[in-house]
């Protein structure tokens, strides 16, 4: 039987699009990759039976208009773009990836750790643009505490390597509550009060909900280190940008590295940029080739999967009560 894929971006890495044509799928591609109306459009005008979904909006208009539509996978593992309640009013499992990208995020959470701690990026526009500016105030991070909020694929992956550079590290995460670290030397905590006194460094891995949404204010941004550097690969939404600007000028924070803002492209007058302690890059901590190539074939394999009647590891579901519909009907 031949389905209709809809992948909402105007391409899919070889690894994924390869098992489609296999499967003799007809893929539609999303033109515009911001568009949402064009994604509606497209919902509303096709037989599809499969969203392999990358970050344009999913709305409940959009999913409502498709009455052949059956499943949805995420190309990663945040779902904030996805009205996934929507989905599950219509029994449509909505699907990630999970640890297909952990790798990249990871080492593009120590990237920003690294550029942020020694004022990396600044110091080369400084070069770029004739000056010898040498900063000497960077911070070396042996002896400190790394301190992270999630602590899942890749915030296990930072902590390895944090600890092998001399780091002590924490961690907080809900779903590890009275269980044993999952990384030998990590101290989990049961709060993230009790997370950000300890934190000279903290690097967020945390999905975007209504519990994490601002999550990191003005008064949390206040309970850390003065002097301690944040890192975000994870949503920009979860830090109040407001009162990061102000502890960035105030010097509560050496410096930030973030590789995700609330509005993505940052605007050009966000006051983000004219910080020199801000090391800011375009959302791409999980767009390596390799990362790609398995969160393509991940998603395609969970559409495929579903739609042949050979569902995906249920872990992999973000709304596992539809699966338990299905399987109790």
């Amino acid at each position: 039987m031949s389905y209709t894929i809809f992948v909402t971006a105007p391409r899919l890495a070889a690894a994924g699009a390869d098992l489609l044509a296999a499967a003799g799928a007809r893929v539609i591609y999303l033109e515009n990759a911001d568009s949402a109306e064009e994604a509606e459009r497209v919902l509303a005008t096709e037989p599809v039976d499969a969203i392999i979904s990358r970050t344009v909006a999913l709305s409940a208009k959009a999913i409502a208009s498709c009455p052949t539509l059956q499943v949805i996978s995420k190309h990663g593992v945040g779902v904030s773009n996805i009205d996934v309640e929507a989905a599950t009013a219509r029994g449509i499992p909505v699907y990630v990836t999970p640890g297909a990208n952990a790798q990249s995020v990871a080492e593009m959470t120590l990237g920003l750790l690294f550029a942020a701690a020694r004022r990396i990026a600044w110091m080369d526009g400084e070069l770029r643009a004739g000056r010898w500016s040498r900063a000497q105030d960077g911070i070396e991070l042996r002896g400190r505490t790394l301190g992270l909020l999630g602590f899942g694929q890749v915030g296990q992956r930072v902590a390895v390597v944090a600890q092998a550079l001399g780091m002590q590290v924490a961690a907080f995460d809900p779903a590890l509550q009275d269980q044993p670290s999952p990384v030998a030397g990590v101290q989990l905590v049961g709060s993230l009060d009790a997370l950000l006194p300890l934190s000279q460094v903290l690097s967020l891995h945390v999905p975007l909900n209504r519990h994490t949404r601002g999550l990191i204010d003005a008064e949390r941004l206040a309970r850390l280190p003065r002097g301690a550097i944040l890192v975000n690969t994870a949503r920009g939404e979860v830090v109040d940008e407001a009162a990061l600007v102000d502890a960035l000028k105030s010097g509560q924070l050496h410096a930030v590295g973030l590789d995700t803002t609330v509005q993505e492209p940052l605007p050009a007058d966000s006051p983000l940029l004219a910080l020199p302690n801000a090391v800011i890059t375009p959302h791409v901590g999980g767009s390596t080739p390799a990362a790609l190539a398995a969160m393509a074939s991940g998603a395609v394999r969970n559409v495929l999967g579903w739609l042949r009647g050979e569902p995906s590891d249920p872990s992999a579901c973000v709304n596992p009560a539809v699966l338990a519909a299905h399987a109790a009907a």
